[in-house]
């Protein structure tokens, strides 16, 4: 009897989709986070011969043979790459990106990752980079006794610095595109890297070559709706419930045999 089996197969795959439900969850307050939604497909199904038959008109034949499905499998998890929510911030660092694209990091390995979160902040020298430490790309360094800096749509970073009162353009802000970003690698730490799925990056100025463009003192909040995903999880805990009460009747109708 292969309901076993197909109820097993049922329950597993439910059992992803609870924990990717419950990541969804964790993260919700996570700033720039994607959720994610899981896919499944049926598994191979089982022919069992039979040979064709006659239909009642003459000339015709009804077609043999009956398949079998034997179960469901994760096929893949896909994130959502929607825009979350924007919130104010009082940072004068913290920017979003209000369209489309990544911002550019530099890792410890020299590799470059990409990321939509952008709670920036100046390390001890001066130089614009992320929570972790990691230098944002291209390099913009603050000189040490600005007293403004602002950061246009454009990507221009303005330093008004003593007491001159013109502003001083110290750098630009890249954005990051991809010809398709739902093949980025999550890395962790709100981080991607790029992978032959998503093709290769192409650095622009905000607000052009497709690219969103930057608003200073605002945040990307996850796009995340709690809502959505309690029930999510409420109809994989049904649909989990039913494939276990599958494995219980297929134990049931073989109590006979085994006794």
């Amino acid at each position: 009897m292969d309901a076993l089996r197909i109820g097993a197969s049922g329950m597993m795959a439910q059992q992803h989709r609870v924990e990717v439900v419950a990541n969804n969850l964790a993260n919700m307050n996570t700033t720039g986070y994607q959720r994610r939604r899981t896919e499944f497909h049926d598994l191979i199904y089982q022919n069992s011969a039979r040979p064709d038959e006659r239909g009642s008109q003459a000339g015709t034949q009804v077609p043999g043979g009956v398949q079998s499905g034997m179960g469901v499998e994760l096929m893949s998890v896909y994130r959502v790459t929607e825009q979350g929510s924007l919130k104010a911030t009082d940072s004068a660092f913290d920017v979003a990106i209000q369209g489309e694209g990544y911002f550019q990091v530099q890792l410890p390995n020299g590799e470059t990752a990409y990321t939509r979160d952008g709670t920036f902040q100046i390390d001890g020298g001066g130089t614009l980079v992320t929570h972790d430490g990691f230098p944002v790309i291209p390099g913009i360094q603050i000189p040490i006794d600005a007293r403004d800096v602002t950061i246009n749509s454009s990507g221009g970073v303005l330093v008004v610095q003593g007491d001159n009162p013109t502003p001083v353009n110290v750098g630009e802000l890249q954005i990051a595109i991809f010809p398709n970003e739902g093949g980025l690698r999550a890395e962790g730490n709100n981080l991607f890297t790029e992978t032959e799925a998503s093709g290769g990056a192409g650095s622009v100025s905000p607000g052009t070559g497709g690219a969103g463009t930057i608003l200073q003192g605002f945040i990307e909040v996850s796009n995340v709706n709690p809502v959505e995903e309690i029930a999510e999880m409420i109809r994989a805990q049904r649909a989990y419930d039913i494939n276990s009460k599958v494995i219980q009747t297929a134990d049931q109708m073989m109590a006979p045999l085994n006794s």
